[in-house]
C-alpha cells in the first residue's frame, strides 16, 4: 500500500499523473486570440461509420443506409446525414479540450449549415477557428467558426461553436 493520498500515483521518475497527462498547461480565456486554429484529424466516412451513426441516432431514412435507394435518386452512394457531418467538428476530437481542461465551463451552443453532400467513402477535414472573443466578469465566451471540407477541398459544412471559458484565477 502507498502512503500517498488516494488518487495520487508514486513515481521515481517525477511523473505526476495529475499534472503530466495533458498536452500542456491549461489555457484561460485571456490566453486565446482571434484567428487561432484547432485542426481536427481527417476521417474517411466508411460504411461502418454510417452504420454506427444509424445505430446511435435511430435514423431510418433509406437515403443514409440503402445504396440502391440512393442510386435510384442519382446519388453515387450512401448520403451522410447532416448531423453525421456536423459531429465531425466535435472539439473533443482535437486538442482544444485538453487546453481548457481546467477552464472550460460549458459548451453553450453549436450550429451548422450544410453546403454540399458527403458520401460514404469521402474523407472530411474539420477545422475550428476562433472568430470572436467576448470577455465577461470571471469568464468569457469563445466563438469558433466550424468548417468541414471534403477530399476535393469543397466546403461541405460551416457553422459555429460557442464555449464558456473561465478567466485566469487571481492569485
Amino acid at each position: 500500500m502507498s502512503d500517498l493520498p488516494a488518487g495520487q500515483a508514486a513515481s521515481s521518475t517525477g511523473f505526476d499523473v495529475h499534472r503530466d497527462h495533458r498536452f500542456g498547461p491549461t489555457r484561460w480565456f485571456e490566453d486565446f486570440r482571434i484567428g487561432e486554429r484547432f485542426w481536427i484529424p481527417s476521417r474517411t466516412l466508411t460504411d461502418a461509420l454510417f452504420a454506427a451513426f444509424q445505430l446511435a441516432s435511430g435514423d431510418n431514412d433509406p437515403i443514409h443506409y440503402d445504396v440502391e435507394y440512393c442510386r435510384r435518386r442519382a446519388h453515387p452512394g450512401l448520403l451522410a446525414h447532416g448531423l453525421q457531418v456536423m459531429i465531425q467538428t466535435a472539439a473533443g476530437a482535437g486538442t482544444f479540450p485538453h487546453q481548457v481542461s481546467d477552464s472550460l465551463v460549458a459548451m453553450l451552443e453549436c450550429s451548422a449549415r450544410f453546403k454540399g453532400p458527403v458520401y460514404a467513402g469521402d474523407t472530411v477535414y474539420p477545422l475550428l477557428e476562433i472568430s470572436d472573443l467576448k470577455a465577461q466578469n470571471s469568464t468569457g465566451v469563445i466563438t469558433m467558426r466550424a468548417t468541414v471540407h471534403n477530399q476535393k477541398s469543397e466546403l461541405v459544412l460551416e457553422g459555429e461553436h460557442r464555449y464558456l471559458i473561465r478567466k485566469r484565477p487571481r492569485t
